[in-house]
């Protein structure tokens, strides 16, 4: 889940114990195009404040309408928008989209407060709700676990922000960090040399001056963690690929040009790396967009990064690249 999901959690939380009437609009499912995908969240007060998104557009319109009228319902309940190309004009669904919710009322902060505290150690969380009977039960989710509702029932992920760890506090690092932070990674970025990181200050960041194989365990790598190696020096560089490969991390990453790279992987195979764990490399690091500048290598990162993430256990994250028009040293 991203970090407006976790306020709006917050936000339920906190409005609840002032007092307040609070329903949790979970996107259940959706059909054609539709501007959140399920799994995306909004609190809803009882005067209409909201918090949180589930479609950007006229369907949050109806539903303070809904609550200032006390018309939400008691129990948990699914709304439809977009059955017909009038609504999904009415609502501002493009394309034809439909958009189902479920509604519910939350009166308890106290699983709330376990969701948070799981997130907090960046556990992820499976929460089934019973459309009958409105009860709710929490267990712990898999990483390839997502969102799920057979009409019956809703379960629901919850869980922390993905994460980036940078080796390299360059240039490239500072243009991507930037990007991942628009792109809600929580950033990590690790160098240990100080002529290097004495003179970092992106706000946002986690500065890490410990060395970058070390910093691999002792930050809890797993399946939400993408690792990308940007120093250009080959003993800091390969010492955390021997760490990340064997790692779960779900991309890992590193700069250099496809001479340079089919180099790296030879020292690679000197070491305890099988050739499937080689091959999880992304190098050179980046869609292949002729990008050149650390910005444009960056963007290049960036969007590497969104087009894996956004295809966590698909084929398209083992796919050949594009052709490799870009320049990597």
């Amino acid at each position: 889940m991203d970090s407006l999901d976790m306020d709006v959690l917050r936000q339920a939380r906190d409005w609840i114990a002032a007092g307040h009437r609070v329903h949790l609009l979970t996107v259940a499912q959706t059909w054609g195009s539709a501007p959140r995908q399920a799994g995306a969240l909004a609190v809803l007060r009882e005067d209409g404040r909201l918090v949180g998104s589930v479609s950007g557009g006229c369907v949050e319109d109806d539903l303070i309408e809904r609550a200032q009228q006390a018309a939400l319902p008691n129990q948990p309940e699914r709304i439809t928008y977009g059955i017909t190309s009038d609504d999904a004009a009415r609502f501002g669904l493009p394309c034809g989209g439909t958009l189902r919710l479920v509604v519910e009322p939350v009166r308890d902060t106290a699983w709330l407060d376990l969701v948070l505290a799981d997130i907090a150690r960046h556990a992820l969380v499976l929460r089934t709700v019973d459309m009958q009977t409105g009860a709710s039960s929490l267990a712990p989710a898999g990483p390839l676990d997502g969102p799920d509702f057979d009409g019956r029932t809703l379960r629901a992920v919850y869980g922390p922000r993905w994460r980036l760890l940078i080796i390299g506090a360059n240039q490239t690092a500072r243009a991507l960090a930037n990007i991942a932070i628009s792109l809600d990674f929580h950033v990590l970025v690790c160098d240990p040399r100080e002529e290097f990181y004495g003179g970092w200050d992106i706000p946002g960041v986690t500065l890490l001056t410990t060395m970058p194989d070390d910093t691999v365990a002792e930050i809890g790598t797993d399946e939400r963690t993408a690792i990308v190696a940007l120093t250009h020096d080959p003993k800091l560089d390969d010492m955390v690929l021997l760490e990340a490969l064997k790692s779960p991390a779900f991309y890992i990453g590193a700069l250099g040009s496809g001479p340079n790279q089919a180099k790296r992987r030879e020292r690679l195979r000197m070491f305890d790396l099988s050739d499937d764990e080689i091959a999880r490399l992304h190098g050179p690091v980046g869609l292949r967009i002729a990008s050149r500048t650390p910005a444009e290598i960056a963007v290049a990162i960036a969007a590497e990064l969104i087009w894996v993430r956004n295809t966590v256990g698909g084929a398209a994250a083992c796919a050949p690249h594009p052709p490799d028009t870009a320049r990597q040293r």
